[in-house]
Parts: C-alpha cells; structure tokens; sequence
C-alpha cells in the first residue's frame, strides 16, 4: 500500500539527519532534532504533540555550537540528550543539559555538562544504556568503542574501558541490546561486530558489507535488524548467523536506517533514500531452538502495511514514541519532520 502523508508536520530552518524520542517525557509525547549547516549556527528543537493531537509545539530552541550528526536522549532524564558534532574536519561529542526554566527565559542556552573528548579517530554515535536510571553509556568512533561512566550530580564523564576494532574494520555505528545489557552490534563496513561490555571483545560477526544501520527487535530476544545499502532489510537470529531469517525488500534506493517498536511485536519502519518511510509487520520464524536446516534459505516475504511517500528529500532520521508506540516521526534532510499514527494500518486482533 502506498500513499501520502496524513501526519502532522514541522519545519526546521536548516537541513537535519537526526531525531530522537524524548523517552524520560513521560507526560507528552516529545522528539528532540538537530540541525546540520556549515554555515549558519545550528539548533537543537524539543517539539511535541499538541493536546488535541493536531499540530507539533516548539516547547524549546537552542543553538548548538556545530553540525548536528548524531543526537540521543538520556532515558532517565528529559533535560539530558548527546550529540556528535563537527565543525569542517574536526569531530567531537558531548553531554548536554536543557535549562530548567527554558520556557521562561529569552535566549535559553544549552549547558555543556560532559564532553566525550577521549576519541582521536573520527566519532559516529554514542548510545544511552537501554532503559532506566543508569550511569553507562557508549560512543563509537571509526576504529574504537568506549563505555563511559557519567555522573549527573559531578556533570562529568570518564572512560571505564574502550577497545580498538582494528584498523581493518572502519566502524559506522551500533545499537545496544535491550535483552543482555552487556551485549552490543556494531556496524562497519564489512561486517556486523557483536561484543561483550564485560570483556570489551568482539563475540561473533555478521559477515555481510554495507550495513547501514541496525537494531534490536524489543519483543523478541536474539532477534536483531539490519538495514542495507542495495539489499534491502534482514532480520537475523542471533543463535543462527549463518543467513538471515527473513528478508524484506527494502526501498528502492539505498535503505538507510531500520527501528523496532518498542510495543508492538514484529512492527518495524524503514527509510532511505528513495524519499519514503516503509511500515512493516514481519514474524521471523518462531521456536526456541533454531536449527542450521530452517535458515538454509532464508524466507522473502513482503508483508508492508504501508508506504509514506510525501517528501521531496531522502528520510534519514526516525523515532517511535515510547509514551504511544502507534506514533513515529520521521527527518527528511530538507529538515522536515512529521508525525504520523500508524493505527490504521495495523491489524485488527
């Protein structure tokens, strides 16, 4: 099924890649964006869902001193968000914190309250620890993983640990397990790293090049998702890494990134470069204990519930909301963001 946008939209002033759910908001449904001009001083938007469900609010805007590349939302604190930045060559990444009383004030600024300045090579993201109150998160850098240690009382970051991939291996990006908290996947360009926190090692690899992006399935351990460049979507068991255990078309450009709901149990969305956001329902095959047999020939399926065609540029950011798992919203580069329900198109029980 395919069709335009029914959503509710919001533009920024400049070109954007990322956008995160606020997950900390647990009294409105909330996204933080950032925008990405080499030029113009860039800005951080915190907008939400009107009451009446009708229209996104900027609740707040400020400026940010670089091109936004990478933003995550600390999951225990809606003040607390990451960004990775660049300024011409240089990169850098950093904690920061909105202002208590940001709706009061004229020109609220951002406070820097970490920077994450241990990294020499070039920095992709950083993750927050899956759920909850916790002092841990990760960045990632084109050759290094780094665990930090953050104290929100001291506003400070120290590296606990960190590891080199190797030279070979030019790292783009990960996600954390939401199931085994020591548990990462990181993607690179000619591979996908599964590693241990506990012993800063890599377990076991994907062999499979031009991974953009990944994520976990929240409703189904040892599922994890990767979005590709030309090959569309696969969805891997973990116990099994052989072949996927079921591959989904993809788009018709480069597929750039793929996110799990965090309710809904097989509902996935993609976007890429064709200028579309996909929706998903997509059951791997279930059993407890997988066997080489049933993963000889992974299964193609097409089970798209929906295509969101309305924009005039690629889509590379996306966020379900965790507050209504039914809403995503989506960054296409012009910078526009729009919010969409995804209740008509999901089965009836």
């Amino acid at each position: 099924m395919q069709g335009g946008s029914n959503g509710i939209g919001y533009s920024l002033k400049y070109q954007a890649r990322c956008i995160a759910d606020v997950k900390a908001d647990t009294d409105h449904t909330s996204f933080l964006t950032g925008t990405l001009s080499l030029k113009e001083e860039n800005e951080v938007h915190l907008i939400r869902i009107s009451s009446t469900g009708t229209e996104l609010i900027c609740e707040g805007l400020f400026s940010h001193p670089n091109e936004i590349w990478d933003l995550a939302s600390c999951p225990f604190d809606q003040r607390i968000f990451s960004t990775v930045f660049s300024s011409g060559e240089t990169y850098g990444a950093a904690i920061w914190q909105i202002p208590e009383l940001y709706g009061q004030l004229n020109s609220p600024q951002l406070e820097r309250i970490a920077s994450l300045d241990a990294h020499s090579s070039k920095i992709k993201c950083t993750l927050w620890w899956p759920t909850g109150r916790h002092d841990k998160l990760v960045s990632i850098d084109e050759q290094n993983l780094f665990l930090w240690s953050f104290d929100t009382s001291k506003k400070n970051a120290q590296v606990q640990s960190q590891e080199s991939a190797g030279v070979l291996h030019s790292l783009s990006g990960g996600a954390w397990d939401p199931h085994d908290y020591n548990a990462l996947a990181l993607t690179s360009e000619s591979s996908v790293q599964l590693w241990d926190l506990r012993t800063m090692k890599k377990t076991n690899s994907i062999d499979h090049p031009h991974v953009r992006n990944l994520d976990y399935n929240v409703k189904r351990k040892y599922m994890l998702v990767t979005a590709e460049d030309e090959s569309g979507i696969h969805i891997w068991d973990l116990r099994m890494l052989k072949f996927p255990v079921l591959d989904l078309p993809g788009h018709t450009h480069w597929t750039w990134t793929v996110k799990c709901n965090p309710e809904y149990e097989d509902l996935i969305l993609s976007a890429g470069t064709d200028s579309a956001v996909n929706l998903w329902l997509a059951s791997p095959p279930s059993g407890d204990k997988p066997t080489s047999e049933s993963f000889d020939s992974p299964k193609s399926v097409d089970p798209l519930l929906n295509s969101y065609t309305d924009y005039e540029d690629s889509v590379y950011g996306l966020a379900w909301s965790c507050r209504e798992p039914w809403i995503f919203a989506s960054l296409s580069y012009d910078g526009r963001v729009v919010v969409e329900s995804t209740k008509p198109h999901l089965p009836r029980k």
